[in-house]
């Protein structure tokens, strides 16, 4: 009866897995054979430059200037793109490591980066400027003396403020996305924020309860779209092209000027920032966030306690040399902080085998080795568990060391394994998080781009977190009963 119970159990995990391996892998696409296809990595919450829709896309009618430049030169050039929204950091670090084929983010262009980078024509000139709460004092640099200030990091701002420091004495805290960093600087963290003109001009339109205080730009320079150096040179003169034929048809002056002077702003209304409005408002995009936080749980769960098993078995047979495989795996994989190996697999790998790595897959793979590690050692804690009379009286009989396992000592394992096999699931599903810092479109980076659009930083959390409990406390309930039906 039980063995017909986990014949179930297995059955449906094998049929979830293949639908989802099936949506991600087997959906077909329609590829161009006179268009080439190039993938671009943009900012996730970066307004002008880039606005997402709130479905997490830049399909909307007001997509940013980046955006609609880069449409408008696609169209003209004959070629498609596709879109990876990260954080600048991430930017950088996916074109370093091959991942796509060009950032377009606003990207200023300084002697560093054209050491390590080539650039377009420049289709902007941009410069940082120092924003404070409304009822601040602070109107200078100076009175910054002892006090924290932030910057995103790896933009020209946190390299201003760097080189700056000593010079007035403030310290600097970074961020990796605008509105964390302007939420900040309202609720007092932060004395003063430093980020771009037109991205902070834009934001305070749009209801950031800041203001600028630098009377002209700090340190202006050019805006450009970045590539590999020395690659993509096909890529690179049909941007170029692009630029030049959107200044001499006037276009370009005509996005810029929609955005930072006509209305190019994101318009709400008060009733758009109750709960009830957010929700309403945001239901597609948080719906589409939930389901890809449930499918990389689920995908990455259950290949993850395949290869828990897998560990959890080396480290209990009767050879030193496996047993020390299983405990090193187990330690390495551990030992490493999610988001580390997350980077490492995504921007990382990609340099090591020549070849570009899947978003979805990166997440999996991330998910599988991290979580697989801690129910490898659960698993093998578990095996050990059972008393060792079991292991003698099974052996006695004359069952071989494999089947002993299987049949005797597996099942009395897992019932001792079940609750923290159940901790980790739940523990699994918070852990999806962690992978928005490499562009996964899942729950919590899904609100991160909806706060980005309406500044509700309190409601949104509170809505995201409730989600959350809900997810938890439904698996919890799951468990239970499986719990009980395995007693």
């Amino acid at each position: 009866m039980r063995s017909k119970h986990w014949r179930k159990i297995i059955t449906a995990c094998i049929t979830v897995l293949g639908i989802v391996i099936g949506w991600q892998f087997l959906e077909p696409k329609q590829v161009s054979a006179n268009e080439p296809t190039y993938t671009f990595a943009t900012n996730n919450t970066f307004e002008p430059f880039e606005i997402q829709d709130s479905k997490g896309g830049y399909s909307g009618k007001n997509p940013g200037i980046e955006i609609e430049i880069l449409k408008k030169i696609a169209k003209h050039e004959h070629f498609k793109y596709e879109l990876k929204p990260m954080t600048f950091n991430g930017d950088l670090q996916a074109l370093e490591s091959g991942q796509v084929d060009a950032v377009i983010a606003g990207m200023s262009v300084n002697d560093e980066r054209k050491a390590k980078y080539d650039f377009s024509t420049p289709y902007y000139t941009d410069g940082v400027v120092m924003a404070v709460k409304k009822d601040s004092n602070i109107k200078s640099m100076k009175q910054l003396r002892g006090k924290t200030v932030s910057a995103k990091s790896g933009t020209s701002a946190a390299l201003y403020l760097k080189k700056n420091q000593k010079k007035y004495g403030y310290k600097i805290r970074y961020f990796d996305s605008s509105n964390t960093m302007w939420n900040d600087v309202k609720n007092g963290g932060t004395a003063a924020t430093f980020d771009d003109g037109p991205v902070l001009e834009y934001g305070i339109k749009t209801g950031v309860p800041l203001k600028i205080v630098t009377k002209k730009p700090i340190d202006a320079q050019p805006i450009a779209v970045g590539f590999q150096k020395g690659k993509n040179l096909a890529l690179q003169k049909k941007i170029n092209d692009g630029i030049k034929w959107l200044k001499d048809t006037g276009q370009l002056d005509e996005i810029i000027a929609k955005y930072t002077k006509g209305n190019g702003a994101t318009k709400t209304t008060a009733a758009d920032h109750t709960i009830l409005g957010l929700l309403k408002t945001n239901r597609d995009a948080l719906l589409r966030g939930l389901w890809m936080t449930i499918e990389l749980t689920v995908v990455g769960i259950i290949f993850a306690m395949i290869f828990g098993v897998f560990l959890g078995v080396l480290g209990i047979v009767e050879n030193k040399f496996v047993n020390a495989i299983s405990s090193t795996l187990i330690y390495i994989f551990r030992g490493i902080p999610m988001i580390v190996l997350a980077f490492f697999i995504y921007m990382g790998v990609p340099n090591v085998i020549g070849h570009k790595v899947p978003l979805f897959f990166a997440g999996i793979l991330t998910l599988t080795l991290d979580e697989g590690a801690y129910i490898g050692a659960i698993v093998k804690g578990g095996f050990e568990s059972v008393s060792q009379g079991q292991w003698e009286a099974a052996r006695s009989l004359g069952l071989p060391y494999g089947k002993a396992l299987i049949k005797v000592i597996a099942p009395q394992g897992f019932k001792l394994m079940v609750p923290s096999l159940v901790n980790q699931f739940i523990i699994t599903l918070k852990d999806t998080s962690i992978l928005s810092a490499i562009g996964v479109m899942e729950l919590t980076q899904t609100g991160t781009v909806i706060i980005s659009q309406n500044m509700e930083g309190f409601r949104m959390w509170t809505i995201i977190a409730a989600i959350y409990i809900i997810i938890i406390t439904l698996l919890t309930w799951l468990s239970n009963y499986v719990q009980k039906r395995m007693a």
